[in-house]
């Protein structure tokens, strides 16, 4: 690659319009959780209507998130996005442990899950004896990591026209799926099952259930933060970022809420709750709408919205780990920028390197709950630091419901990471340990600024 021999002249190039961001946001959280979580929503043993007011009340949370969180976008027109804030508002150490945490987990996991649900697809659809073999399906997944890599290295305009047509594609599929299932096709079933597995349920009990439900959809909506991230190429970022992520969360959370409507309306609780944890849901649904194409049509669509989002991921996590280099708190050769497409490549590649690694890990199944349980730790401080910041007169733009919304949004985070701590306490405690890594790492760090200096 081409680099430059004076990279202080050369910055990030303010490309992308409120358009383009607005799918952003919808084209990452439309990504696979939607086609898989109702069956495990399903055998939770709550209704078909608790399941769709947890997607409901799972989307308000969201907005009231967005509508926190987004009022910081006034503090920077940086990249960075959360790890910005936070840095800002409660110091370095705290904006690097987020960093480092999405460098390790949260970011590198969601593009070793997403490749390798795009391999699988693949498989779905062309039925290659090749991709039958699961170290097979993790070369190939490998392989699509580093050519949506060298397709961001080439120019961020390039990479967010891609992301725009796959958004196109895969809200046109869910329209599809949603028409199909309630307003075309005709249940033999006189009304939806409302099965209930588990009977007697306490109080106690009810609240956990319906929160752990929560959990499943908080993974389909995650990601709508991450336009943030990429700040410093978007026009007018501080109007445009927070009208993006609200407008962006809003057209998910409708799509999400008639989907599941359609999905409830096609197959009985109980039929869902049966499909194994290898078996995809919509796929069965699109069968029983659309017969034999059905698994066929399903199969594309993941297929889209996996690329999609591996796309969007691509493109934002990796211009945080450039803004941590320029702040002297990551490898250093992550603020390279390449002197002729003007794209933080370096970082683009140290990105593509470590979610390779975890893509063989092959532990990223069991990260989806952790991941929520660490998105949601930093939302609230994230929340908390905008009422921190109104305080201090720093951030002076009003914002819609505030104070109740962050105060509403923090006391549900809270109940929701303590809910989670009790549920799976193993996969929370390797979640903590797994951000607090990054500890040393962030003397090394300081250790070698001083050096430098």
């Amino acid at each position: 690659m081409e680099v430059t021999r004076n990279q202080k002249n050369i910055t990030l190039k303010r490309v992308l319009g409120l358009g383009s961001s607005v799918l952003l946001v919808s084209g990452i959280m439309i990504g696979t959780g939607i086609f898989k979580k109702i069956a495990p929503m399903a055998a939770s043993g709550l209704s078909s209507n608790a399941i769709i007011v947890a997607w409901i009340v799972a989307g308000v949370i969201t907005v009231f998130g967005a509508l926190s969180v987004s009022g910081l976008a006034t503090l920077t027109s940086e990249s960075g996005g959360e790890y910005e804030y936070l840095r800002i508002i409660f110091g370095n150490f705290t904006g690097f442990i987020f960093g480092w945490s999405c460098f390790t987990i949260i970011g590198s996991a969601s593009v070793a899950a997403m490749s390798c649900l795009f391999t699988q697809s693949l498989n779905a659809i062309f039925n290659c004896s090749f991709l039958n073999v699961d170290l097979h399906i993790k070369i190939i997944a490998c392989v699509v990591i580093m050519l949506l890599t060298w397709l961001n290295c080439l120019g961020t305009k390039k990479s967010t026209q891609l992301n725009n047509v796959l958004t196109f594609l895969k809200i046109a599929g869910l329209l599809f799926i949603i028409i199909g299932g309630l307003f075309i096709f005709k249940s033999d079933t006189p009304e939806v099952e409302q099965v209930v597995v588990h009977k007697d349920f306490s109080v106690s009990k009810y609240t956990s259930l319906f929160f752990g439900v929560m959990l499943s959809a908080f993974w389909a909506y995650d990601g709508w933060l991450s336009v943030a991230f990429i700040s410093g190429e978007i026009k007018n970022p501080k109007k445009n970022v927070p009208i993006a992520i609200v407008a962006g969360i809003s057209i998910v959370m409708i799509l999400y809420v008639l989907i599941n409507m359609a999905y409830l309306k096609v197959l009985p609780l109980s039929k869902l709750a049966a499909i194994g944890n290898n078996e995809i849901a919509a796929s069965e649904i699109s069968k029983m709408m659309f017969g034999y194409y059905g698994n066929f049509l399903i199969s594309f669509l993941i297929l889209i919205s996996a690329l999609g989002s591996l796309n969007g991921i691509v493109i934002t996590y990796s211009r945080m780990y450039y803004k941590m280099s320029l702040d002297g708190l990551f490898f250093a050769k992550a603020s390279l920028i390449h002197s002729r497409y003007q794209t933080p490549y370096m970082a683009l590649i140290y990105a593509m390197v470590i979610s390779c690694l975890m893509v063989f890990s092959g532990t990223f199944d069991t990260l989806t709950d952790m991941i929520v349980f660490a998105g949601f730790l930093f939302y609230a401080m994230l929340a908390y630091g905008l009422i921190r910041m109104k305080k201090k007169g720093l951030v002076k733009v009003g914002r819609i419901g505030y104070p109740y919304v962050p105060i509403i949004f923090i006391l549900f985070s809270l109940a929701l990471m303590i809910n989670t701590f009790i549920d799976q306490p193993k996969q929370t405690c390797f979640g903590i340990l797994l951000m607090l890594s990054g500890v040393p790492f962030y003397y090394f760090f300081i250790k070698r600024n001083k050096r430098v200096d």
